[in-house]
């Protein structure tokens, strides 16, 4: 059964938390409200013995779970663990490693192409507030991009900033939730109109965008997004995740993408592990099965 795994050791980790020191504690329990930096590195994470990197889906053969329960011990802590059907099968630990099939696309599996900035499912009713990556083994050439939302809104002048907050922008869907999904250009299925800022009663603002699958429904909502990739490529920030890195994104406060590398799949490609975290299980009540989201797009 798709996550009952995880769900075991989500279980293991509430009996038992794993070890943490006191201000890695802290800070964790910080982010549950938001990272204003947009994300929060982790280093040391214990993940265990890591096999060669696999090839292949068929290959992976990893049975030391140290790794895992470090995520989802971390993930706990944040709010709610959970997958997405459409997504690696729906588990809620994916393994994330080059696939000879997936050069030169915008998936998670893929090498060769910069994977453009974007919200993690940003077309999706049940978006992540966090997603977490734990790196297994690194790779010097592919480093994570990074933007906050704090650092794009600084750089917006008042016209596209008053637009963005409007409802004028749709999205597409990403190419791994499957069939009827497609380019944003095409006739694939897309959100309703929503704005690509909102406003908290903080002052906060929440991010919603894809540079591949926004688009605006008008001209000045299109020169709005213009001005936002320009901020982003003007404050753009990247890390190279090494073993042992968790990396903790905040969904609402950040986009991130990935630089391109060349994979050699030979046993020593860069392999994340990654989850996503929801504030609460409750608005998914009628599109999930268990843990998995199994919201449909087609």
């Amino acid at each position: 059964i798709v996550g009952m795994e995880s769900t075991t050791l989500l279980h293991e980790v509430a009996i038992q938390p794993i070890c943490l020191d006191h201000a890695t504690r802290l800070a964790i329990q910080g982010a549950r409200t938001g990272i204003a930096s947009g994300a929060l590195l982790i280093p040391n994470m214990t993940i265990g013995h890591v096999p060669p990197t696999p090839a292949s889906i068929e290959g992976l053969a990893k049975t030391d779970r140290t790794s895992e329960r470090a995520l989802l011990g971390v993930a706990s802590m944040l709010g709610e663990p959970i997958g997405y059907a459409q997504e690696h099968g729906g588990h809620i630990v994916q393994d994330l490693f080059p696939l000879a099939s997936s050069v030169g696309r915008q998936l998670s599996t893929s090498s060769g192409v910069e994977l453009a900035f974007h919200t993690e499912t940003a077309f999706h009713p049940h978006k992540p507030h966090f997603l977490l990556l734990l790196c297994l083994r690194g790779d010097s050439a592919a480093a994570t991009t990074l933007c906050s939302v704090q650092d794009i809104v600084a750089l917006l002048s008042a016209g596209p900033l008053a637009i963005l907050r409007q409802p004028r922008f749709r999205c597409g869907v990403d190419e791994s939730f499957g069939p009827g999904s497609a380019h944003h250009r095409g006739p694939a299925w897309l959100t309703p109109s929503m704005p690509v800022l909102r406003e908290h009663m903080n002052g906060s603002f929440e991010f919603t965008f894809d540079g591949e699958l926004t688009i605006g429904i008008d001209r000045e909502a299109e020169e709005a997004l213009d001005e936002v990739r320009h901020a982003i490529e003007s404050a753009r920030t990247s890390l190279t995740l090494a073993t042992g890195d968790l990396l903790i994104i905040d969904n609402h406060q950040a986009v991130h993408g990935r630089s391109p590398f060349t994979a050699r799949f030979d046993g020593t490609d860069r392999w994340l592990q990654r989850t996503f975290v929801v504030d609460d299980l409750a608005p998914s009540v009628g599109e999930r099965v268990g843990r998995v989201i199994t919201t449909r797009f087609d």
